[in-house]
């Protein structure tokens, strides 16, 4: 590694190979610190006793450098992706333009509209060729869903998606096989993943990948900024220097860097006092429906092909089966519903030690089968509802690690009713029962795949910690391109709004040489 360039990129998830292109298309020499490594298709793990594959590091675990973090918060448990293409490689592939409603509320700078974001979303769509699932593919899960949310008066659409449906988009790469193993890592090359696509060519005009470097902090240093890092292959700590500095580690990752730049290494002493408020889980919600009086057979098809809308009044969300391999679903199926009424919430106390328990549990083979075979996997999903939650966790340092401290369940306890009430009138439109995911029943957490905020644009530093360009304030050269810097959930699935406002900052970047 050369020891400065023009850009220095952390983390290569969407906002950073986003950046990591415009900036090379620009002429401008960049690299990309990724902690995570390389896969390419067939590569992702699927033996779950492998645990230390499975997991990213914990802190009682360092040596774990698998392709899931799993963080058990304080407020909140959050899953985000660990390797080259960022959470890419496990996403659900769906992007949607959320409704204009959306950005109406006060916490988005002027500027920041459906309208005026329209020609950054079609430079998503155009990088990811997304297109909805074909409708000349039969797919049992989407027609029951569909004459659902018809009996319900509800509406759908069907979203777009970067997956190659019909055709393959490269060499060694097939069209999708229908496996719902998207959010597992895609063994087939069929997602159009940011390491297959605004990556490799960012790479191709020059840009280079470091995977395994863990950044700590940024400093600020004569003509641009010093990232610090360590090599987790060897220990070794090092650093490199850019004229400009893009951080897009994730809403977790970026905000964790810069708390701790400004308060342990003391690097960026300037940071807004806002850094860590308002961090959203985008309303994220897992239920499951057994016993549905059809087979709905949802290892067959992508993870998801249509979603269902309640944006008639708030608070609003959309809902989906979010569904997964036949192996995952039979698993899941095995753990039954269990409904713990006035009882819920009990366990809450054990709530953030569960991850070394996690990762036992999967290296021990407990979820390698299911611990009961009375209900039929066949005719049972996932149900998964994405929500306007108030955007009120707090984001700290808890010792050197990151934790977001959030009473969700009281604050966000109208949302939850309408979710749970809309998930229990779809599982008996199709003659089964509902319950919520069985870790809100006993922790009264939620689980979320959608961290966003912390790090938000506004107009001052007194409302935000980045410009509407991505600029950290008293920090020139210094930018954020990622989901931290959404000031609000979004209440559709959030990478294409993340990937449209990346686009407009890589753009401010790129002109401000």
């Amino acid at each position: 590694m050369a020891t400065r360039y023009d850009v220095v990129v952390v983390g290569s998830g969407f906002g950073g190979s986003i950046t990591a292109l415009r900036l090379a298309q620009a002429g401008r020499s960049v690299a990309v610190l990724e902690r995570g490594r390389r896969y390419a298709p067939g590569q992702f793990p699927r033996d779950v006793t492998r645990a230390d594959e499975v997991f990213w590091r914990q802190p009682s675990r360092p040596q774990a450098k698998g392709l899931f973090d799993v963080r058990f918060l304080s407020g909140i448990g959050t899953v985000t992706a660990s390797g080259v293409g960022g959470g890419s490689l496990i996403y659900a592939n769906v992007h949607v333009r959320p409704d204009p409603v959306v950005f109406d509320h006060p916490r988005w700078p002027k500027g920041f509209t459906r309208e005026a974001l329209e020609p950054y979303y079609d430079k998503v769509a155009r990088e990811l060729d997304v297109s909805p699932f074909p409708a000349s593919i039969p797919l049992r899960k989407r027609d029951l869903f569909l004459k659902a949310a018809g009996r319900m008066g509800r509406p759908t659409f069907d979203p777009t998606e970067a997956v190659s449906w019909t055709r393959p988009s490269g060499p060694g790469r097939k069209v999708c096989q229908l496996c719902a193993e998207c959010e597992f890592g895609c063994q087939h090359g069929a997602k159009n993943t940011l390491d297959l696509t605004y990556l490799a060519r960012a790479e191709a005009l020059g840009a280079t990948v470091w995977p395994g470097l863990s950044v700590s902090h940024v400093q600020r240093v004569a003509g641009g900024y010093r990232v610090h890092y360590q090599d987790l292959a060897t220990g070794a700590k090092a650093s490199v220097e850019g004229s400009r500095v893009v951080l897009s580690a994730g809403a977790l990752g970026t905000v964790e860097i810069l708390l701790r730049s400004r308060d342990r290494a003391r690097t960026l002493p300037l940071l807004s006092d806002r850094l860590g408020h308002g961090y959203s889980g985008n309303g994220d919600f897992l239920g499951s429906l057994q016993g549905s009086r059809e087979e709905i057979l949802p290892w067959v098809g992508p993870d998801v092909a249509t979603v269902m809308k309640f944006f008639d009044a708030a608070p609003r969300f959309t809902l989906v089966t979010a569904t997964f391999n036949k192996p995952a679903t039979t698993v899941l199926a095995g753990m039954g519903q269990p409904k713990l009424g006035l009882l819920g919430g009990l366990a809450a106390p054990l709530w953030t030690k569960l991850g070394p328990l996690v990762h036992a549990a999967f290296a021990k083979g407990l979820f390698s089968k299911p611990l009961s075979n009375a209900v039929d996997p066949a005719r049972s999903s996932n149900l998964f509802a994405i929500g306007q939650d108030n955007a009120n966790g707090r984001m700290g340092l808890k010792g050197d690690h990151l934790d977001v401290e959030w009473d969700y369940a009281g604050e966000n306890a109208e949302l939850v009713a309408r979710m749970t009430a809309a998930m229990r009138e779809l599982a008996s439109q199709y003659g089964g029962t509902f319950a919520p995911l069985v870790t809100w029943e006993l922790f009264r957490k939620p689980f979320t795949v959608h961290s966003l905020g912390g790090a938000h644009v506004a107009e001052s530093p007194e409302r935000g910690v980045v410009s509407p360009q991505g600029e950290v304030f008293n920090y020139p050269g210094l930018f954020v391109a990622d989901g931290s810097v959404i000031p609000t959930s979004i209440g559709f699935h959030p990478v294409m709004t993340i990937s449209a406002v990346s686009e407009r900052i890589a753009e401010a970047v790129a002109h401000g040489f």
